[in-house]
């Protein structure tokens, strides 16, 4: 097959860039998983080292001596230079992770609320499309991918929150107020600069939460609990009661520290006090509504922790890294959202906001429907979720990726109305009558060799379109449609 069939698109290449960027592992040791493994690798040895100049400076101070007086001087300086030191490595990082911030943004984000919506479908739609939904890699690829793909869904739930007021926090509503006289849904287009504000107040705090919600798990002692102690468990099994509380206590914990003690305030850079008094006085802010997102999400009720938390249970179960991942039941993620907001562990209004901005089907999911025409040629037809906001949340927005059963690059958009959707025990009984001749021909047309189709259900509920993503021509899904 051509290099120009099989290759990526530029859209789908910064994704996986962007992916690796956040939680990938490389030679360099660059990315925010990376740097932030460094940063617990090191930190005791840090510690040890300022406390052991803090008492030999203390120590000599106690002898005072001509000799010693400038032995203190030269410990001091080393104290100051160390402590300077420390501090330029936790802003690059903060500057690292906040960059990355305004990746995912620029990423995501258009000049009107279609345009962002439209991106974002997309985004989220790739980081689905790109993970295997069979086989060994489904749950390192899956962990690997979370981060972004909540960070996404955090977004576009937060732009929900500030058009219908669903949150009181005095942060977000002072931020909000500052920006009030502007029509929120066309921010960027009415003003640059307010859109701007919006960004640094909340936008890139709220991403660098999601980002770092689980960046605790990544400490040694979380490790040890995750591999087991010689090493050598498999870290994605179910953990008992006992295993998961310590784990869970041990992310937050260490979560915060590397908030506060790797990432902090980001340094002023320049020369104008009044400037700096102002930009510290913001950065400060930002830090401490980061580490409230933080510490509310792990019990959100009704509070602004729910931000995190919502999108965090919807993309622990769409990227599921359990043994028991299974594609077919993706759609099902309500019941457990649901769920959740009946025992009273997160707020049902904001369930509620993120299930009218996804729907049943999350993005890149593939949907199996019988076509308008269906009396003429008895079949279905393949699509792909490619649209946020469907106008019924049963029923998506989705583009053809296959017309009279023969696959295509550039399908219309189209909704797969309840009735039509074979996901629905429903409508897939009414459809189970054609004969078993008719349904294996259309498995041999829709299925690429026979052991596919020994694993396919005649009849199937939804089918999975990683094979036909990988192809370059096949992830034009959210172009205009022809």
């Amino acid at each position: 097959m051509s290099k120009h069939l099989t290759g990526d698109t530029k859209f789908t290449a910064q994704v996986k860039i962007l992916i690796d960027k956040i939680y990938g592992r490389s030679p360099l040791k660059d990315s925010v998983l990376e740097r932030a493994i460094a940063f617990y690798d090191l930190e005791h040895f840090s510690q040890r080292k300022l406390e052991k100049l803090t008492q030999d400076i203390e120590h000599l101070k106690q002898i005072a001596n001509p000799k010693s007086k400038a032995k203190i001087e030269n410990l001091e300086r080393e104290q100051r230079e160390y402590l300077q030191e420390l501090r330029f490595e936790r802003n690059e990082r903060s500057q690292h992770l906040q960059a990355i911030c305004r990746e995912i943004i620029e990423l995501c984000e258009g000049d009107s609320f279609s345009e962002s919506n439209r991106k974002s479908a997309q985004l989220l739609g790739t980081i689905q499309l790109l993970a295997p939904t069979e086989g060994s890699k489904v749950a390192a690829v899956n962990e690997r991918s979370k981060p972004l793909y909540k960070s996404v869904l955090t977004l576009r739930l937060l732009d929900e929150v500030c058009f219908k007021k669903l949150l009181s926090d005095r942060y977000l509503e002072q931020e909000l107020a500052e920006i009030s006289t502007f029509n929120l849904k066309e921010l960027r287009s009415e003003s640059e600069v307010a859109y701007s504000k919006f960004v640094n107040g909340l936008k890139i705090p709220i991403l660098m939460a999601a980002i770092l919600q689980d960046i605790g798990n990544s400490h040694p002692d979380a490790q040890e609990i995750m591999f087991g102690v010689d090493g050598k468990q498999d870290c994605y099994r179910t953990l008992s009661v006992e295993e998961r509380k310590a784990l869970l206590q041990i992310n937050y914990r260490e979560t915060l520290k590397y908030l506060l003690n790797g990432i902090g305030v980001s340094m002023y850079l320049g020369n104008s006090k009044t400037e700096r008094d102002v930009f510290n006085k913001a950065e400060a802010n930002k830090l401490r509504f980061v580490k409230q997102l933080l510490k509310s999400s792990v019990n959100p009720k009704l509070g602004i922790g729910n931000l995190l938390k919502i999108p965090q249970i919807y993309t622990s179960i769409v990227l599921s890294t359990k043994a028991s991942y299974n594609y077919k039941l993706l759609p099902k993620v309500y019941q457990a959202l649901y769920q959740n907001a009946e025992r009273g562990s997160c707020s049902r209004p904001i369930v509620d906001a993120l299930y009218q901005i996804t729907g049943d089907f999350p993005q890149g999911f593939g949907v199996i429907y019988i076509p308008a025409d269906v009396e003429q040629e008895v079949r279905y037809e393949y699509a792909i979720v490619n649209q946020l906001y469907p106008a019924n949340v049963s029923e998506p927005k989705c583009r053809m990726a296959t017309r009279s059963l023969t696959f295509i690059g550039y399908g219309h958009d189209l909704v797969v109305k309840k009735n039509s959707n074979l996901y629905f025990v429903e409508t897939a009984k009414a459809f189970s009558s054609i004969n078993k001749e008719r349904l294996n021909e259309i498995l041999e047309l829709l299925s690429s060799n026979y052991l596919e189709r020994k694993k396919l259900d005649l009849l199937p509920r939804c089918w999975q379109p990683g094979e036909y993503f990988s192809m370059k021509t096949n992830q034009k899904l959210w172009n205009r449609s022809r």
